[in-house]
Order: structure tokens, then C-alpha cells, then sequence
């Protein structure tokens, strides 16, 4: 089986053995990690408008009522974060906002921006000035699009979610796996370190979920920009009454992930959806973002847990809780995938410059 990336012309080629040995992946095939990291950030949702319609999302609001951050809002935001040590800016915002948010599109020309991206790029060099390292999930980029603010972010990312053609993308304006496999692409051709993922209950079947893992490892072989990947559960809201998979069901998938990916990337399951203690044996090794002061806005449901409770949670489990940067310690260490604007923060003589190079070398 093939898959076509975009309008790149790459194919990204499975061997049915690859998929057989993956979904026959047994749980005394995985190793469990002795150390789970996780980042410290905030949250920022700098725009509600997106030009999808996911009938499993509620994170995007209509015409009419979606929001636009505005710099002081974005700016108390950071201040916040640095005040609880915060090290991540998690930018979020829908794909694309198109010309049905005008009342966006004006707010961003009141602001002296004729898009999103330029807007975000001066939000991105807000945070560095404050101290904090901007990660952003832009969704679907293209090159330019991309380029416009790789050297103001540690790392960027995008959900995957799936390499299969679901009905909770249909509508007049469909997501598609090749604009997500494109966007990985373009990521890894600029060297950002990247997250990505997939959803697991929209309507993908068990080969569905070990091509999308294939697919991924298949870019990061090409690029090796993958940090981490996040296997996240669907789960019912108000605009998704499908239902959310079972535990089982999730512990499979996860062991399927570290079973299929390299050992350098990390596998990470939400630990404000899933029970972190439930797939600690099936090869997670990271949390991802906790934030002490803001909400999941793509799960605003879900609170994050207590840092104190997961510490003594895996204290009992003999594992090492971490905390890291939104860039991992390898590509710091690796070289040529910081920008010089993002080093600068991290090499100052400031105080948050000394805290994080001890987190980059702990």
C-alpha cells in the first residue's frame, strides 16, 4: 500500500509484514520506561476560527463567535506562566481561518496583520522577549506558512489524527491525510522538532491506526524531527456522542506505537483523558504539556492532574518524573535544530536562561 503526501509527489510505502508484526504486538514486547517527562506550559488559544468542521471538535466556535486573543491578552497569559515557571507557550488556533471569519480577519487588520501566521510570529517573538519558549500547533502549514515562524518556536506540531478517509472529517470542508502528512514533511525539510499524533475512536479501523504509525515513522526516518508522538482518545462532548475507546482497546494501540516507533521518540498519552498508571506498562515515556494556571482549551472538560500526585504516583512505581523543555534534550544536544533567536533565551545569563539550561542537562 502507498500513500501520496500532498502535491509533493512522495509515497509512503507499507509492507503488509510491517503491519501484521505490529498489530500482533503482545505486552511482553514492550519495555516500561523508568522515567516519564513532561513540560510546564500555558496555554494560549490565539483564535477560535478554523476552516474545518470535525464533528468531534469543540474547540472552534462559528462566524460570528469566535474569538481573537488580543497581545495584552496574550501577554498577562505568558506573565502568568513565567510567574508559575512555566518554560512552553502552547499557541494553538484552528487550520486556516478562511473567509468566513470576517470579523477575524478585520481584527487581524486592526492589529496590522493581513493573517494569522504574521500574527502569531509577533506573538512568538512576544514570548521570547518575556523569557518563555513558544511551541505552536498551527494545524495544517504550508511552506511559507511554516517559515514564518520556525526560528521563533523551540518546536511546533500537528495532529496526524489519521491516514484513513472518516466520516468526522466530512463536509464541505474536509481534512485530509495528505495535508497533515505534508505538513510533517514540510516540518522536517525546515529541522523543527515536532509533535504529532493520532486520534484513536473517529472511525479508523486497527489497520488504520498502524498505517498512520507507519506513516509517521516513515517521514521521521526521512528527517528525524519527530520528538514525540501522542496517542489521544476521542471522547464524547457536546458535538461528539460516538463514544471514546475502550481502556483495552487504548492500551493496545499505545504498545502498537512503541512497538512501531523509534526508541528515541517518545509515546504519550493525555494524562488529563487517559490514567496515566494504566499505560505506564504498555511504553508511554512522556506526558506532554501540564499547565498550573490554564485549562485544555481542546478538552476544556478535562483538568490537568496535580504535578504532586503524579510525583508520588510514580515514586510508588519506581519511575522518575522529568521535567523537560517543549524542545528535547537530544536535538539541543544534537545541534542545528534551535534557531540562534531561540538559543539566545536559553544561553542568557537571566535567571530563566540558568533555569533552563539545568532542565536541559538534568
Amino acid at each position: 500500500m502507498a500513500i501520496e503526501v500532498g502535491e509533493s509527489g512522495l509515497e509512503i510505502e507499507f509492507s503488509e509484514r510491517d503491519i501484521r508484526d505490529i498489530i500482533s504486538v503482545e505486552p511482553d514486547d514492550i519495555e516500561m520506561t523508568n522515567e516519564l517527562t513532561y513540560v510546564k506550559n500555558v496555554f494560549i488559544p490565539l483564535t477560535t476560527a478554523c476552516r474545518y468542521t470535525c464533528t468531534y471538535c469543540t474547540y472552534f466556535d462559528p462566524p460570528g463567535k469566535a474569538s481573537l486573543l488580543s497581545p495584552e491578552e496574550v501577554k498577562k497569559i505568558i506573565k502568568m506562566g513565567m510567574k508559575f515557571g512555566c518554560t512552553e507557550a502552547l499557541f494553538t488556533f484552528g487550520d486556516d481561518p478562511d473567509d468566513r471569519y470576517v470579523e477575524i480577519y478585520q481584527k487581524l487588520k486592526e492589529l496590522g496583520h493581513g493573517s494569522i501566521h504574521t500574527y502569531l510570529r509577533e506573538m512568538c517573538e512576544m514570548s521570547l522577549k518575556e523569557g518563555i519558549l513558544p511551541h505552536s500547533n498551527p494545524g495544517d502549514q504550508t511552506m511559507e506558512q511554516m517559515k514564518e515562524v520556525a526560528n521563533l518556536n523551540a518546536s511546533m506540531g500537528v495532529m496526524l489524527e489519521t491516514t484513513a478517509k472518516v466520516k468526522a472529517h466530512s463536509g464541505p470542508r474536509k481534512k485530509t491525510p495528505e495535508q497533515r502528512l505534508g505538513t510533517l514533511k514540510i516540518a522536517g525539510e525546515l529541522k523543527i522538532p515536532f509533535t504529532t499524533g493520532i486520534l484513536v475512536g473517529i472511525g479508523e479501523s486497527e489497520r488504520d491506526r498502524v498505517e498512520s504509525l507507519l506513516a509517521i515513522r516513515e517521514i521521521n526516518d526521512m528527517y528525524g524531527h519527530i520528538q514525540e508522538v501522542i496517542i489521544q482518545p476521542v471522547v464524547n462532548n457536546s458535538r461528539w456522542r460516538g463514544g471514546t475507546p475502550l481502556l483495552e482497546e487504548m492500551r493496545r494501540v499505545v504498545r502498537m506505537a512503541r512497538y512501531c516507533l523509534p526508541s528515541d521518540i517518545s509515546v504519550q498519552v493525555p494524562p488529563n483523558i487517559a490514567s496515566v498508571k494504566k499505560f505506564i506498562d504498555c511504553g508511554i515515556d512522556d506526558l506532554g504539556g501540564i499547565s498550573p494556571v490554564t485549562i485544555d482549551h481542546i478538552n476544556p472538560d478535562y483538568s490537568w492532574p496535580e504535578l504532586q500526585g503524579l510525583e508520588s504516583m510514580t515514586e510508588e512505581m519506581g519511575i522518575k518524573l522529568k521535567e523537560r523543555l517543549p524542545i528535547y534534550n537530544r536535538f539541543w544536544e544534537e545541534g542545528g535544530w534551535v534557531s540562534e533567536e531561540v538559543k539566545k533565551v536559553i544561553e542568557s545569563e537571566s535567571i530563566v536562561g540558568q533555569k533552563y539550561r539545568k532542565i536541559l542537562s538534568s
